[in-house]
């Protein structure tokens, strides 16, 4: 759920430089789940001072419901459309920093959304990880299939593709959470604050498209 409180100001020079640099857009964090985008993306809300929102969280609190009844209730096409409706609604309330459930960034109305008023990053992880991260976790509906390792490999064969739209990419990987942050905020820096249209890499795995 979002926090609603007045964000403080940015605790060291660079995030506030970031802070500024979005004016009223957000963060958007995309990827597939088991990326480790909520946990990512309330920490790096944290650093920035901003207000952190789930959109999972938020379209099961307009539901009424959770995402799995969502889902046997009335079927994917339907979470979808709330899906849609909801990350829009919460764009238009920035800046703030949003972690997105893993369908919604293929939705071209999103993703034109997204693109419009908020930065986005992908977090990339390979199926090993989002296996280990998700393989007893009841709430994935996605998974719940005779082979869930089968279920990943197509999901990310489906999406990485479309991913690979978002503004930067960080690697998800087994290291430090804060180890990922760090990364995201230099990778914001240097778009928002420094040559940003310059692609670049690194070997900790950052990217950044034009």
């Amino acid at each position: 759920m979002s926090e609603t409180t007045s964000p403080a100001p940015a605790s060291t020079p660079q995030e506030a430089e970031i802070a500024a640099a979005l004016g009223m857009r957000s963060i958007v964090l995309v990827g597939m789940m088991g990326a480790g985008k909520s946990t990512i993306g309330r920490r790096l809300a944290g650093r920035l001072r901003l207000p952190f929102t789930d959109a999972d969280a938020e379209i099961a609190a307009a539901a009424g419901m959770s995402i799995p009844e969502i889902f046997e209730t009335h079927g994917e096409q339907h979470f979808r459309d709330g899906e849609a409706r909801v990350i829009a609604r919460l764009l238009d309330h920035g800046p703030a920093v949003l972690a997105t459930g893993g369908g919604a960034f293929m939705r071209e109305e999103t993703r034109n959304r997204i693109r419009d008023r908020a930065v986005s990053i992908w977090l990339r992880a390979d199926a090993d990880i989002i296996m280990r991260r998700v393989r007893r976790r009841a709430d994935r509906p996605l998974l719940q299939t005779a082979d869930p390792a089968a279920t990943v490999s197509r999901l990310l064969e489906q999406r990485e593709p479309v991913y690979q739209n978002a503004d930067l990419t960080i690697a998800s990987r087994d290291v430090p959470h804060e180890k990922i942050v760090d990364e995201c905020v230099d990778a914001l820096h240097a778009r928002l604050c420094g040559n940003g249209a310059a692609a670049h890499e690194t070997r900790d795995g950052i990217s950044a498209t034009p």
